[in-house]
């Protein structure tokens, strides 16, 4: 009895540990990069992580459907990984007591902004209704930016994307874009990051110290809070006027 090679292959890109290995492999190959680069913003492990995923899938011509079958898994731990951001924030309550007045105003009307934003800048370059509405929850966790889109009238998958894109895009460039503003406070730096870029944003503040982690997860956190509150009062009223 001989082995075909394309059944066998069908049955490894099948299984979900295809998917577990080929998400931990690339996010390793990212955290490789980003060491070996100096820690250079442009070389965010999670990028880098999606590109070499998107390559792999696209060169093997393997189903995205297939691959998430493991995905999924992964996806479990993002709970706990939430979870575990309230370590050090806890560590850092005494500075977040001093401040918790100026944050509290900083993500509200962050937020805001971010939405309102979101919105207009979507009609002004030619965008749909649709479109306004899939943009409005970007700047907050994944999961609150899907459940928003799908209850304004969104595209909940799309939304998700951007949340993401918008994720590794404030990882990438909000450091170095603080450091060129000459912002070195690491209260600010991380809260400024973690209104804009949630998870990603956080982890990689994380990088940068204790303070500025746990500022960017407190502000990720009340982004989520705040943004489900903003999105169905400006929603209503800025998308007939820009689309």
């Amino acid at each position: 009895m001989t082995l075909d090679p394309g059944a066998a292959w069908d049955a490894a890109t099948g299984s979900p540990v295809f998917g577990v290995l080929l998400t931990l492999a690339a996010y390793q190959a990212g955290r490789t990069a980003w060491h070996r680069t100096g820690r250079h913003p442009l070389v965010n492990p999670v990028l880098v992580a999606v590109l070499l995923v998107g390559v792999v899938l696209w060169a093997t011509r393997v189903d995205y459907a297939e691959y998430l079958e493991g995905g999924r898994l992964v996806a479990l731990l993002l709970g706990p990984a939430t979870v575990a951001l309230a370590w050090p924030l806890h560590q850092e309550l005494p500075l977040v007591r001093r401040a918790a007045v100026p944050v509290l105003g900083a993500v509200v009307v962050g937020s805001g902004i971010a939405v309102a934003s979101a919105v207009v800048v979507t009609g002004l370059l030619g965008g749909g209704e649709l479109l306004a509405l899939t943009m409005a929850p970007k700047s907050a966790t994944t999961p609150v930016s899907i459940a928003l889109a799908e209850d304004n009238g969104g595209l909940p998958a799309l939304s998700a994307v951007l949340t993401i894109v918008a994720g590794i895009l404030g990882a990438v460039t909000g450091p170095w874009f603080l450091s060129r503003l000459r912002v070195e406070d690491a209260r600010v730096r991380g809260l400024a990051v973690g209104l804009a870029s949630h998870g990603i944003g956080t982890a990689q503040m994380l990088h940068e110290s204790r303070t500025a982690g746990a500022f960017a997860g407190l502000s990720m956190g009340l982004t989520a809070l705040a943004t489900s509150i903003w999105v169905p009062l400006l929603v209503p009223v800025l998308v007939p006027l820009v689309t």
